[in-house]
């Protein structure tokens, strides 16, 4: 049974940081590819970045390039967003996926979701 479990939100100023950690269970986090998402509160979904099996960045959201960089751990089998320069408009609710493919794709052929951990951006 293929598992996601994010964790490392929480509260954090404006111009802070924050890395996300997705666990991968069932499945190798080298094996599929795994992206991150966030949805904002009255807002759709929107694909962040993903890394493919063969550790190919995919960037689908101009609005974090440059401040966030998403990472793999093999050892630790677990997939880490890491969020610089954070902004208000960042508070989301964030989400890692895979799609069961060894690449990225389009951001809509990711189905099998962790539960989420929340991002409030704030002073």
């Amino acid at each position: 049974q293929l598992l996601l479990v994010e964790s490392g939100g929480g509260l954090v100023q404006p111009g802070g940081s924050l890395r996300l950690s997705c666990v991968a269970s069932g499945f190798t986090s080298d094996a599929y590819a795994i992206g991150w998402f966030r949805q904002a509160p009255g807002k759709e979904r929107e694909g962040l970045l993903c890394i493919s099996v063969s550790g190919r960045r995919t960037n689908y959201a101009d609005s974090v390039k440059g401040r966030f960089t998403i990472s793999r751990d093999t050892a630790k089998n677990t997939v880490y967003l890491q969020m610089n320069s954070l902004k208000s408009e960042d508070t989301a609710v964030y989400y890692c996926a895979t799609n069961r493919f060894s690449g990225c794709g389009p951001s809509s052929y990711f189905s099998y979701w962790g539960q989420g951990t929340q991002v409030t951006v704030s002073s």
